[in-house]
């Protein structure tokens, strides 16, 4: 089994639902170990759209990268994803930030996540669940990614996952 984190992000309907639901689909191919709070943040690139709930979770699969990425892909077209423009608004957003300490660099895969140190509400709850874990490339841990970035975004936490571990989720 490969140990992967991924992010999640809602900004369209019931966020914390989209969430669940993500998590609850995410479930039949990874298993999910942990998972940060929800955090609230406004919009990155785009801003005339609502604000997202964003999450991370940590967890193991058996997938390969790229079956992993045609999972989470086929995850968000399942609750409704549509294309639209680069940093528009979305159901669900399921992005592999690290699987194991590979680096992939394709046309349509890159691990680990390639803005991933400059996003705040990438690192404030992935410091919450792995804050020793260490970039591949750079080498620096998560807290210190956070530490370092120099934006203003404001990033606040939101809450819990209410039904994470449930039969119903």
């Amino acid at each position: 089994m490969s140990a992967i984190y991924l992010s999640l992000g809602s900004n369209i309907g019931h966020r914390e639902a989209n969430l669940e639901r993500a998590l609850r689909l995410l479930g039949e191919e990874v298993k999910i170990h942990r998972i940060s709070s929800i955090y609230e943040t406004a919009p990155v690139g785009y801003a005339d759209q609502p604000s997202f709930l964003n999450m991370v979770c940590e967890g193991e699969t058996l997938l390969d990268p790229w079956e992993l990425l045609a999972f989470v892909k086929g995850i968000e077209r399942r609750m409704g994803r549509t294309p639209n423009f680069r940093n528009g608004p979305r159901v669900i957003d399921v992005d592999i930030l690290f699987y194991d300490d590979r680096r992939i660099a394709s046309e349509h895969l890159t691990i680990p996540h390639p803005r991933l140190s400059e996003r705040r509400f990438v690192l404030e709850p992935l410091a919450e669940i792995a804050p020793e874990l260490p970039h591949p490339e750079s080498g620096k841990s998560v807290s210190e990614l956070l530490s370092m970035l120099t934006d203003s975004q404001d990033v606040r936490k939101w809450g819990n996952v209410s039904n994470f571990g449930s039969p119903a989720l």
